[in-house]
């Protein structure tokens, strides 16, 4: 489900809310207004100015409170009366049934708080993680109504800001930039194998780097992704050079031996970037064989969304590590726990299982040794 359908509506600036005591307000002015020669009489907007409200706020409350009154003459006039405004604010909250439900129902209110503001999971993620492993609580209900319920202010601890994407849809800026067709080096993805793009077996990757933020040092983080299972790694590079690259599927290889390296690294898709430009050096065996250890493909310059898979991942560590940080100041054992969060994170993509689920259902020899060499 695409999540900025529910995160991006633009919210109108609300009205105040009337309590018992603006109703006495309402009341004490509507009976001096009385009083008062016409001409003399306060407006609807000044009052509502007094009350704090709009004036059309102030119109529906009048209706609200509307009773009939005898003046000293015994003749009818209307008026207001706050304790009769009252008495049908308070019938009709009871009517609201979404939000009275949701009040009542605290230990799901709670859970939600909980997933969203310490383990930071989106609302779909929530719902799905209930759908799919049984719902103890007594609300149900869609993902849908849980973004309306947030954008409502339905919750006492959480709004619309604390969502991952905290209600925004930033808009890329244009560029005025000639696509070049030919990639300047290396395979291109137009000669990847077919298996690759229908994402059916396991062993296919894309790998890219996230970098520290300007004038924050050269520590980078270099990232895979799995295309069939979303499987997630991320090392912590000293610096964005080919060298640091190298280091990694070196360690890789050595941990896994270079035939279950070649099974479970069949391919790996990267950009343009300089860390990447010698795709011999990285598929080069650490065993000095003639057959290379993996395969490396370019995607097209300007092209991003052919590594589909790596952008979205990226988003996810954008959770744990804003953009324009310092990457020197995350530990190793940071990174993997937001690799750890990020492989057992519930994916509708993935039919609500998580990436850790699938590849403990379908074993893949040897991958526990992988996330023994990232910790």
């Amino acid at each position: 489900m695409n999540q900025h359908k529910f995160t991006n509506i633009t919210r109108k600036k609300k009205e105040k809310h009337l309590k018992f005591e603006d109703r006495i307000k309402i009341e004490n002015l509507e009976k001096a207004k009385r009083l008062l020669p016409k001409k003399k009489q306060m407006t609807r907007k000044e009052m509502a100015e007094i009350i704090g409200c709009g004036v059309s706020s102030l119109y529906r409350e009048l209706s609200r409170g509307k009773v009939i009154l005898k003046d000293s003459e015994w003749k009818d006039y209307v008026s207001y009366s706050a304790v009769v405004a009252q008495e049908d604010y308070d019938r009709q909250a009871t009517n609201k049934g979404p939000e009275i439900k949701l009040q009542d129902d605290y230990k799901f209110v709670n859970h939600v708080e909980a997933k969203i503001l310490k383990d930071k999971w989106s609302p779909d993620a929530i719902i799905m993680d209930l759908e799919k492993n049984g719902n103890p609580f007594e609300t149900e209900i869609s993902t849908r109504t849980l973004y309306y319920y947030i954008e409502n202010e339905f919750f006492l601890n959480v709004t619309i800001t604390d969502l991952p994407r905290r209600g925004e849809l930033k808009k890329r800026k244009k560029r005025n930039v000639q696509p070049r067709q030919k990639v300047p080096f290396g395979k291109d993805i137009t000669h990847r194998p077919e298996e690759v793009d229908s994402r059916m077996k396991f062993g296919h990757w894309e790998m890219d780097t996230v970098e520290s933020g300007k004038k924050t040092g050269t520590a980078c983080l270099l990232t895979l992704i799995e295309r069939k299972y979303r499987l997630t790694l991320i090392f912590k590079l000293r610096a964005q050079t080919q060298k640091e690259v190298k280091r990694v599927l070196d360690s890789l290889e050595k941990e896994l031996g270079t035939d279950d390296f070649s099974q479970t690294f069949k391919t790996i898709t990267v950009d343009n970037g300089s860390e990447f430009l010698n795709s011999e050096a990285l598929e080069k065996s650490i065993e000095e064989s003639d057959d290379p250890r993996t395969n490396i493909y370019y995607c097209h310059p300007y092209a991003s969304y052919e590594r589909g898979s790596n952008e979205q991942m990226h988003t996810l560590i954008r959770r744990f590590i804003p953009k324009g940080s310092a990457i020197s100041k995350y530990t190793k054992g940071r990174v993997y726990e937001i690799q750890n969060w990020i492989n057992n994170y519930p994916r509708r993509i993935l039919k609500s299982h998580t990436s850790m689920q699938l590849l403990i259902r379908e074993y893949i020899p040897n991958i526990q040794q992988i996330f023994q060499e990232c910790a």
